[in-house]
């Protein structure tokens, strides 16, 4: 089934026959390693043979031919070769290709079993109650599901899970400006329906009214001669919210119910926005239920000596071995630092779930973080410990440049999501050319709405997460570039040539059988593209897997949505006189169809029946 396995396999064997007739006892050579062939030179996969060499103690290029003449004769594999210098470019038999596309369609009809296998964690999202999702958040998100679902589809058991930062110093910033300026002038306070807001969009406005207060005393109090550092500290509002922290731990009763209604109302906000992404998670962790786990884990620590103490009380743990460096886990007035509530967390949630692997999908700023918090488990003992993985990503940026949440500059997620979907409406309706007429309004909406949240997430997931990327909605919902709306576009267009068969009466799921085309049918060089293509799925979907790398599926989708429009550009299908090709030709679009869907669902896509 898959072309490129079977060959290997094949000149494998030839190798051995080559070392079977030579009179020196050589090594083994290494691994045979294929590439694509160059297209000025006929063949489908080329093979250096430079490695040959000493071994068989003959020249590249009569390897070459030699090996090339026994895949000839020895496997129905192989049509023709020819040989570049130490290259040896393959040219594969039409009825290799067939047979390729008859086991690929067979396994496609398969039911497949589920299986409880190794389990896997992944973390994502992790959002503060201070602010509304933003499009950071957004690249997050689509990440943390893609692996999940690809990691699910490679046979893993995997629990998605949320770490909501619900409590600290930022947190009360925005319950303190709510305090300070949401008064309304008939007495009541601000909620989301009298402002008309989302309830996490309401809260992240007084994050940034805080923010506002904060650098209008600070300007003051330097103007007066104070540094500014110290400004920052003294500042009235800074200390007020600081006395709000304490409050909170010590469970003030007044400042507790403030903070349950600012983040009951966030998180009405972050589940319609999670609605609206196509995100589930499995398991809801609150940081206010776990920051204080950790301190258990500390004194473990220090009992096994995995840490030390200082004078003033507070606890460290030496990882220069590791080449970190000193880390505070525990401040002397016994107060948890982040390190600690990870802690407690990640020996709860491996309580909970006893994954043997564990993702934590954040930011490449946390990068130095996750290394101190894996060194600190290992050192511990935990049997999870190896299994962990800090799945790192860059930052995304607008064309209008950096964004900050404190300043507000930051692109909700929600209107993000809309302005997609509305330049998708656009870019449609300009193309269209009056075949949206068929489509109710109704469908028109949830047509752009799949386009835009396509492209958008097809944008994000289609570049290597560790890469620092410049997000531009116009260029997203492009359906001629390398975009989500091109591949939605092409699996629409097979769709309807199906459609179209299925009225003819022609059979559109059939297998590539030698009914359909005989052993010896001649093939079109895009077909042969197309299925060549068709059969490295498992392969891909294997390596996203192992890399965790959405881009590589995204990747493989799209290659095999531009050799299908090529196919259907250079060659006939409904209108073909010849009814084998034209049965074949519909084979292989139900199994690009089908593996379109399969692919873009593992990104979270969905595709349209129509566009």
């Amino acid at each position: 089934m898959d072309l490129q396995a079977d060959l290997t396999r094949a000149i494998q064997q030839a190798i051995q026959s080559l070392y079977t007739d030579s009179s020196t006892a050589a090594p083994e050579p290494g691994p045979v390693l294929l590439q694509p062939t160059k297209k000025e030179f006929a063949g489908a996969f080329t093979y250096v043979t430079f490695p040959l060499t000493k071994p068989l103690r003959l020249a590249p290029a009569e390897i070459g031919q030699r090996l090339g003449t026994w895949l000839v004769a020895n496997s129905p594999l192989v049509s023709a070769f020819n040989v570049v210098q130490g290259f040896l470019n393959i040219s594969l038999s039409d009825s290799a290709y067939i047979q390729s596309l008859n086991g690929f369609m067979a396994k496609q009809q398969q039911r497949v079993e589920t299986t409880d296998g190794e389990r896997v964690m992944v973390e994502f999202s992790s959002p503060n109650t201070n602010k509304p999702l933003h499009l950071g958040h957004l690249r997050n998100i689509f990440l943390g599901d893609s692996v999940s679902r690809i990691l699910a589809e490679n046979g893993y058991t995997v629990t998605k899970t949320c770490l909501v930062n619900d409590r600290g110093i930022h947190i009360c910033k925005s319950m303190l400006a709510y305090q300070k300026f949401g008064q309304q002038p008939d007495g009541t306070f601000e909620t989301p329906q009298s402002a008309g807001l989302k309830g996490d969009h309401l809260i992240g406005k007084y994050y940034v009214l805080f923010d506002k207060a904060l650098k209008a005393k600070i300007a003051e109090l330097v103007a007066g001669g104070m540094a500014e550092d110290e400004a920052a500290k003294k500042a009235p509002v800074m200390q007020q919210a600081q006395e709000m922290l304490r409050k909170w731990e010590q469970g003030d009763a007044e400042t507790v119910a403030l903070w349950e209604q600012l983040n009951a109302w966030v998180y009405a906000g972050f589940a319609e926005t999670y609605q609206k992404a196509g995100i589930s998670f499995d398991k809801t962790y609150y940081e206010s239920q776990t920051y204080l786990l950790g301190k258990d884990v500390v004194e473990e620590g220090l009992a096994k000596g995995v840490f030390y103490q200082k004078e003033d009380k507070s606890v460290w743990i030496d990882l220069t071995a590791e080449g970190l460096d000193h880390k505070l886990v525990l401040r002397g007035d016994g107060t948890s630092v982040y390190i600690t509530q990870d802690l407690g967390t990640t020996d709860l949630k491996f309580s909970d779930y006893h994954s043997t692997r564990s993702l934590w999908v954040v930011g490449n700023e946390q990068d130095y973080h996750f290394k101190v918090l894996f060194a600190i488990m290992k050192r511990l003992g935990r049997p999870y410990a190896d299994g962990c993985y800090h799945l790192s990503y860059g930052m995304v940026d607008l064309p209008t440049g950096k964004m900050k949440s404190r300043e507000g500059t930051v692109v909700d997620a929600d209107d993000l999501i809309d302005e997609v979907a509305a330049v998708a409406a656009q870019a449609a309706d300009e193309a269209a050319k009056g075949k949206l007429d068929e489509f109710t309004e109704v469908e028109k909406k949830d047509l752009f709405r799949m386009i835009g949240l396509g492209a958008l997430k097809y944008y994000l997931l289609k570049v290597d997460p560790q890469k620092r990327m410049l997000f531009n909605p116009e260029e997203s919902v492009d359906v001629h570039g390398h975009t989500g709306p091109f591949i939605q576009y092409v699996y629409a267009r097979i769709r309807s040539v199906l459609r179209k068969a299925e009225e003819s009466g022609l059979v559109t799921n059939g297998t590539a059988d030698e009914t359909a085309a005989p052993a010896d049918h001649p093939l079109h060089e895009t077909e042969r593209d197309v299925i060549l293509i068709l059969g490295q799925y498992a392969q891909a979907l294997a390596l996203a897997g192992r890399d965790y790398a959405p881009s590589y599926m995204a990747q493989y989708v799209y290659d095999l949505a531009k050799a299908y429009n090529r196919l259907f550009a250079e060659v006939s299908i409904l209108s073909e006189p010849d009814a084998a090709k034209t049965q074949l030709r519909l084979n292989l679009s139900a199994a690009v169809g089908e593996t379109i869907r399969k692919g873009m669902g593992l990104l979270g896509i969905e595709v349209p029946e129509k566009m």
